[in-house]
Order: C-alpha cells, then sequence, then structure tokens
C-alpha cells in the first residue's frame, strides 16, 4: 500500500535551500491548508521537503510566502518536546510534487501577455452548423 498525501494550500514563509553534511540539497517549506467550515474552521500546517535535483532549481525564488501550492508526497508524523516541556505533533511531507496553482495573496493583478493572432487558414469548422453531417 501506498502512502501519498495530496493538498493544496498557502506557503507560510519563503522556501529556503539547505545541504545536508552528506551534500544532498533540500528544499523547506511550511504550507497551511484550511479544512472545516465557518466557525469550526481550523488551519493545518504541513512541514514539506523537497529532496535532491529538484531541489536546487529555481522553484526556491516562487515559493514565497502566500503563494498558493499543490503539494503531494509521503506523509509522516512526529512528536518533540516544546520549550515549555510539553509533547507536541508535527505533520511532515516528503514531496514528490509541488505545484504552483495560482497568485500569491496579495499580489494584486495577474500578469497578463499579450498574444498577436495570425490569421492561418484552418480545416477546422468555422460554426456549429458545418457539423450537421455527423451522425451522432
Amino acid at each position: 500500500m501506498s502512502n501519498v498525501f495530496s493538498f493544496t494550500g498557502t506557503v507560510g514563509r519563503d522556501a529556503e535551500v539547505r545541504v545536508t553534511p552528506s551534500g544532498q540539497s533540500v528544499l523547506n517549506i511550511t504550507v497551511a491548508n484550511n479544512i472545516g467550515f465557518g466557525d469550526r474552521q481550523q488551519t493545518l500546517w504541513v512541514r514539506v521537503a523537497l529532496w535532491g535535483k529538484r531541489a536546487e532549481g529555481s522553484l526556491q525564488n516562487y515559493l514565497k510566502k502566500g503563494q498558493q501550492v499543490f503539494v503531494s508526497g509521503e506523509l509522516s508524523q512526529r512528536e518533540y518536546q516544546a520549550n515549555d516541556g510539553t509533547t507536541r505533533t508535527s505533520l511532515e511531507l516528503n514531496a514528490n510534487i509541488i505545484d504552483l496553482v495560482g497568485k500569491r495573496n496579495g499580489q494584486g493583478q495577474p500578469q497578463q501577455q499579450d498574444y498577436q493572432q495570425t490569421s492561418q487558414p484552418s480545416n477546422s469548422p468555422s460554426s456549429l452548423d458545418d457539423f450537421d453531417d455527423v451522425p451522432f
């Protein structure tokens, strides 16, 4: 059985890339996912790590606080002692996929790109009337 957890959320702070003593790169972000509705809405925080060559690319430049992302990977839970002595749990995800899925919060209007259409002949029908001879 496979342990795959996928969700969308918002990056909580800018991504940081570190290199382990063994020389492997790791990109770390924390992603917030809102669950529930109305008065019962809660925010679930997940620590996400992307390892290896994928962590070394330019993805770090786009994973800024407020960016909406889709994340998928293997989920684990870790317990640790907080400074006040209480035992806390942390959700951690070793990511296979991190995709940007929207503009950053507070970024304003998305950038518009101009695409020029060239008039080229097309074999596609120009209206629905051209579909009269379709047998279904």
